[in-house]
């Protein structure tokens, strides 16, 4: 059963709901125009995790924050913020996002805070990770990764977009200290990109940046 998300959302806006986007994803999702509404509707339904648009209410969020952490110490808290909004590390949220992104980054951040039969499945743009079962899937193809190229592509959907430094990931993934041989983490790298790319000679989803690292390019 997918959990079940709580979204205190306003009408001030000109962008769309962020409703469709995690009910495609299957998530069973309740809507409240506003924090009275939505403590209201906690006294009947715990949610396994909370949703403050405050952007969409013109509002900064921090007081309906306040209100549902005192209500629920232990309920996580996702906040919304216009963009170019500050964020205030003493509001009481686990996440706070500035506008714009993009719907799958919101799901992103949200898994972590679901329980974990949720995190154990991981989306990013186009691929699937199942760590439980280690298995991949990208479009048409599918493979059974082995435990260290799970723990690789786990690290890479994690931070889409982000340039990872090679040394830092060796040492990330491999648990060590020591950097001095890369050759392994190429490796890694070149049986990671036959297991999700189309042509892993013209990979567009892991990228190599010369000099820098990789990045994987979706999400």
């Amino acid at each position: 059963m997918k959990a079940k998300i709580l979204l205190v959302e306003g009408k001030h806006t000109d962008r769309p709901s962020f409703v469709s986007g995690l009910t495609k994803k299957g998530y069973q999702v309740e809507s409240a125009p506003n924090g009275s509404a939505a403590l209201t509707r906690l006294k009947d339904s715990m949610p396994n995790v909370v949703i403050v648009d405050a952007a969409s209410m013109r509002t900064s969020g921090k007081r309906i924050c306040q209100s549902l952490r005192s209500a629920h110490p232990e309920l996580p808290i996702v906040l919304i913020l216009d963009e170019g909004a500050e964020i205030d590390d003493k509001v009481a949220a686990d996440i706070s996002l500035r506008m714009p992104f993009t719907p799958q980054k919101l799901i992103n951040r949200i898994k972590p805070l679901l329980p974990n039969k949720e995190v154990n499945i991981l989306q990013v743009g186009p691929l699937q990770l199942d760590v439980q079962h280690r298995m991949v899937r990208c479009n048409n193809k599918q493979l059974r990764l082995t435990p260290r190229l799970v723990t690789l592509l786990r690290i890479f959907m994690e931070r889409p977009r982000q340039v990872l430094e090679r040394e830092a990931l060796f040492r990330e993934v491999w648990e060590t200290n020591y950097a001095g041989d890369m050759r392994t983490l190429d490796v890694h790298i070149s049986w990671l990109r036959q297991a999700i790319e189309e042509d892993p000679r013209h990979p567009v989803y892991l990228i190599t940046l010369r000099g820098s690292g990789y990045r994987l390019d979706v999400g």
